[in-house]
Order: C-alpha cells, then sequence, then structure tokens
C-alpha cells in the first residue's frame, strides 16, 4: 500500500522526466535514488540528536518524577487502599501448597533489536523494488485496460476517468505532504523560539505525525509537554510549549488546510476516525499513517465512478 501511496505521488515526476527524453526506467531510477537521498540524508541528520535524546531517557525520567512529587501525595491514599486490599485478597487465597512458577527466559534486548531491523530492511526492500516496478510499468495497465474493453467511447471513458483520478490523487497527496511539511517547519520554529533544545527533530517527527489528524497533533503535544517539563525549570514556560504547538495545528487545521485542499477532497470526521481505529488496528502506526491517503484516494476513485457516487458522499464532509 505504501508502494501504491508513492506511485501516485512521485508519477507526474516520472511523467516530466519523460517528456524531455529520459526512459520511464531510468526516470523511475532517478526518481527513487533522489527519494532515498533524501530520506538517509534526514535520517542521518536526525539520528543523532534523537540518540542523544534516548541516550538521557533515564535522566529525563528521573527529572519527570522528581517535578510530579507533588502529584503523589494525591494519589497516596489511593495506592495504600490498593495495596491493602491486594494483600487481603492474597491472605484469602493463598493455600499451605503454592502453585509452582514457571519463569519463560525472554530474547535478549540485541535479539528483539537486530530481528527487527532485519524486518524493517526487508519490507523496505519490498517496497522500494514493487515502487520501482510500477513507476516503470508507465501506462502498461491502462493499455491492458483499454485493450479488453469492447468500444471506442469505453477506451476513451476509461482513459478519462484513469487519468482524472491519478491527477487528483496525486495532487492531494503532494499538497497534503506539503501541508505537513510546512506545520513541521513552523514548528521547529516555534520550539526553537521557546529555546527548547533540539527544534529541528521535534519539528520533524511534528511534521509526520502530523499525517494522523487529531491523534497525531494530540500525541506529540503530550510528547512536547515531557520534553519541556524535562528541560525548563518553569513549569509555566514549559506548559506553553504544547499550548502554542496545538494552537499552531489547530489554526492550520481550520483555516488553512480547507483552503488549500477544497471542499471536494475534505473527508468526513467520522470516516477518518473510523479509519484511524481501523487501519491502526490492522498495520499499527503505518496504518494510521497510510489511512487519510488511502481513505482520499478511495473517495476520489467513487467520485468518477458513477454507481459508487453515493459512497463518495458519505465520505465526503
Amino acid at each position: 500500500m505504501l508502494a501504491v501511496v508513492l506511485m501516485f505521488l512521485l508519477t507526474p515526476i516520472v511523467r516530466t522526466l519523460k517528456r524531455v527524453r529520459v526512459p520511464e526506467a531510468l526516470g523511475s531510477a532517478i526518481v527513487i535514488a533522489g527519494m532515498l537521498t533524501l530520506a538517509g540524508f534526514l535520517a542521518f541528520e536526525l539520528s543523532g540528536p534523537l540518540t542523544e535524546w534516548l541516550e538521557k531517557a533515564p535522566e529525563i525520567g528521573a527529572k519527570l518524577q522528581e517535578k510530579a512529587q507533588p502529584l503523589k501525595k494525591y494519589f497516596a491514599k489511593v495506592s495504600n487502599t490498593s495495596e491493602q486490599v491486594e494483600k487481603l485478597t492474597t491472605t484469602a487465597v493463598a493455600t499451605k501448597d503454592a502453585p509452582r512458577q514457571v519463569e519463560l527466559k525472554k530474547a535478549s534486548l540485541l535479539d528483539n533489536v537486530l530481528s527487527g531491523t532485519s524486518k524493517l530492511v526487508f519490507s523496505l526492500l519490498v517496497v522500494v523494488v514493487l515502487l520501482y516496478f510500477l513507476l516503470a510499468s508507465g501506462d502498461l495497465f491502462l493499455s491492458k485496460l483499454v485493450h479488453v474493453l469492447p468500444t471506442l467511447s469505453d477506451k476513451k471513458k476509461a482513459v478519462q476517468i484513469a487519468r482524472e483520478i491519478e491527477g487528483n490523487i496525486s495532487k492531494y497527496l503532494s499538497t497534503i505532504a506539503m501541508i505537513n511539511a510546512a506545520i513541521g517547519v513552523f514548528s521547529g520554529l516555534l520550539f526553537w523560539g521557546f529555546g527548547l533544545p533540539n527544534p529541528v527533530l521535534w519539528g520533524a517527527i511534528a511534521g509526520l505525525l502530523n499525517f494522523i489528524p487529531t491523534v497525531g497533533a494530540v500525541s506529540m503535544a503530550i510528547l512536547i509537554a515531557l520534553v519541556s517539563i524535562a528541560s525548563f525549570p518553569s513549569l509555566t514556560h514549559a506548559l506553553l510549549v504544547p499550548i502554542a504547538f496545538l494552537a499552531l495545528t489547530i489554526t492550520m487545521g481550520t483555516f488553512v488546510s480547507p483552503h488549500i485542499m477544497g471542499r471536494r477532497l475534505t473527508l468526513n470526521p467520522v470516516v477518518i476516525f473510523l479509519g484511524l481505529s481501523f487501519f491502526g488496528w490492522i498495520w499499527g502506526l503505518p496504518g494510521a499513517l497510510l489511512a487519510v491517503p488511502m481513505l482520499a484516494m478511495f473517495k476520489i476513485f467513487c467520485d468518477h465512478i458513477e454507481p459508487l457516487a453515493s459512497i463518495s458522499e458519505f465520505l465526503g464532509y
């Protein structure tokens, strides 16, 4: 699915290269190489700050616990009551012959990391290879569809629908990518203005999480709140950062994004929530990131297929 989404996003670039006499196979390789180079550069630049924060995670946790001491007083009585109830329950069900406990040996952290890394590398390799074949094939599948249709009018209609769907999906994906990139840049400037360490890292994460409507912004605000509390001595200063970030994302989501995207490409909030829940349940975080682009692609497809127009109406805002 990721390869299909990237295909719609990158096809206009490959087609532009074809107009200047660059073959589709070579153009697809150039586009994918450029995409991988950009992704590798960003990963290299952000890996240092991210590693630094991960190394400081125990220290940050200790600071958060220290600043959360006042809150622990309010939960002390509840905790003591819970422990007493647990002791009473344990005493009541205890027997002389306690059951033998079986302890399962867990895999080491290194084994888990290596296993996860190998799966990730293999998955990315599959995406890159499939993306190359999709881009390099060009209009192969459209030509086959035109070939099997019986009448000339059906052939013309199929080409028209395919071109409109491809153009609208590509426009949507490129627009939403630019909007989220702008949110990442503005968020980084906002974090820099407040004096937050490594603002570029947090801005990049904010732009990426913004592909998940609402949930991504709220998750980012919680993350920034924890980082700010651990970084700034003043609680007021720390809480101003996530509040300002939420104000920025709400402004962009309420006024800027609908104006740029247009009503036609706006999805129903209920549909977005259901899509996030469903694809997040199936694929986890990658599914949540791909949910909205996939829903938008399906809506655009339904817009151009007359029997599916009613489904498009329900998906729209």
